[in-house]
C-alpha cells in the first residue's frame, strides 16, 4: 500500500547528456537540460525526492532483449560512432546513457510499486518506445518502459498498465508484450506515420486479445480528441482490468508546435491526462520521457505532469469539443474493441 508520505520521485542525470550525435539531431542533450532547467525555475525540483539512476542490470534487459542487441549497444562503448539504423545512433558515450536511463527507470519504478514512492518522472535519453527485442530503432536503443515494466512485475506489480502519448506508435512496446495477459498497453498516436504500426485492428496475441488497444488518430488532433479517447476507450477498459502500476511513455512530440508531429495537445491537455490516470492503481504513477522536440512545450508539458504527480490536481480540463475525425477515430477503435470489452458505448 501507498504510504500517505511516500514523495514524487525523479530521476536525472547529467550522464544522460553523453548522449549526442555528431551532426544536427532532433534527439539532443538540450531536450532535458531544457525541461530539467524549466522544472527548477518553477520551483518543482525542490519537491521531488531524487532518485539516482544506476545501470540497468543485464538481467532486467535480457528480460526484453536479445543478448545480441544488449552486446551491440555494449560494443558502441568507447566508439567515436555507431550507426544502427539512419535514426538511430551512438557516439562514445551512449551507451552508459542508456544503461542508466533504462536503470534509472526501473529503480523509480520498482520504488513506486512498493509504495516506497507515490509516483514519478523520469526525464531519460536515449527514449525508448520503438526499441524492438532485437533491433534499437527510432532514436531508441533500449526500451526503457519495457525494462521497467518487467522489473516492476518482479517487485511485486502484476498488472500494469503501459500508456503512451508520444505521437508515434511503440512498436517495440506494444510487440513486447503483444501475447501478455498481464500487460495492457494503450496508445494514442499519428497515424499514417512513423514507424507504420498502430491500426486500431491490431488488439493483441490469442492470449492476450484485447489487451493492446491502438488509437490511430488523424493529423490535428487536440486536447479534445485526446481525453475523449481516455475519457471512452483507455479509463473503462482500465478500470476493468484493475493494473497494480501505470507507466506512461510520455512524449510531448504530440504537442502544439513540436518539429516533428502534427498534433495540437496543450500542457493543460498531458496534465488532464496525467489527472487520469491517477485515478488507477492507487495513484502509482511514473512517467518517462519519450519524444518531443519544441523546447518550450516539452518544458511546459512536463512541468504541468509534474504538478499533478506533486498532488496539484485543481486545474480544469482545457475546454473545446472532440472533432469530427477524432470521434471516427474513436468509433473505429471501439469497434475493434467491443468483442473483448464488450461495456465500450456504442456510437
Amino acid at each position: 500500500m501507498k504510504s500517505e508520505m511516500a514523495g514524487t520521485g525523479l530521476v536525472y542525470d547529467e550522464r544522460f547528456l553523453l548522449h549526442r550525435a555528431p551532426y544536427e539531431h532532433p534527439e539532443n542533450p538540450s531536450r532535458i537540460r531544457a525541461i530539467h532547467d524549466h522544472l527548477e525555475r518553477e520551483g518543482l525540483l525542490a519537491k521531488c525526492e531524487t532518485v539516482p539512476a544506476r545501470e540497468a542490470r543485464d538481467e532486467e534487459l535480457a528480460e526484453i532483449h536479445t543478448q545480441e542487441l544488449i552486446e551491440g549497444v555494449r560494443a558502441s562503448a568507447g566508439r567515436d560512432f555507431t550507426q544502427f539504423d539512419p535514426d538511430t545512433y551512438a557516439s562514445r558515450e551512449s551507451a552508459t546513457a542508456a544503461w542508466l536511463a533504462a536503470g534509472g527507470l526501473c529503480e523509480l519504478a520498482i520504488r513506486v510499486a512498493r509504495g516506497e514512492l507515490a509516483g514519478g518522472l523520469a526525464l531519460l535519453r536515449p527514449p525508448g518506445h520503438h526499441a524492438e527485442r532485437d533491433l534499437p530503432m527510432g532514436f531508441c536503443l533500449f526500451n526503457n518502459v519495457a525494462v521497467a515494466a518487467r522489473a516492476a512485475q518482479a517487485a511485486g506489480a502484476r498488472r500494469i498498465l503501459i500508456a503512451d502519448w508520444d505521437v508515434h506508435h511503440g512498436n517495440g512496446t506494444q510487440h513486447s508484450f503483444w501475447n501478455d495477459p498481464e500487460v495492457l498497453y494503450f496508445s494514442t498516436h499519428q497515424f499514417p506515420f512513423y514507424p507504420g504500426t498502430g491500426a486500431a485492428d491490431e488488439i493483441g496475441g490469442s492470449h492476450a486479445r484485447g489487451l493492446t488497444v491502438n488509437v490511430p488518430f488523424s493529423p490535428g488532433m487536440g486536447d479534445a480528441d485526446y481525453l475523449a479517447a481516455f475519457d471512452r476507450v483507455l479509463m473503462p477498459i482500465a478500470e476493468a482490468f484493475r493494473p497494480d502500476l501505470v507507466l506512461v511513455s510520455a512524449g510531448y512530440d504530440a504537442a502544439d508546435g513540436d518539429l516533428l508531429g502534427e498534433m495540437r495537445v496543450s500542457p493543460a491537455g498531458f496534465a488532464a491526462m496525467t489527472s487520469r490516470l491517477r485515478k488507477l492503481a492507487g495513484g502509482r504513477v511514473v512517467l518517462a520521457l519519450e519524444g518531443g522536440y519544441n523546447l518550450e512545450a516539452i518544458s511546459a508539458s512536463a512541468a504541468a505532469c509534474l504538478r499533478v504527480l506533486l498532488g496539484d490536481d485543481g486545474a480544469p480540463d482545457p475546454g473545446g469539443q472532440i472533432s469530427a475525425r477524432g470521434a471516427e477515430s474513436l468509433s473505429e477503435v471501439m469497434r475493434a474493441q467491443r468483442p473483448f470489452w464488450p461495456f465500450l458505448e456504442r456510437s
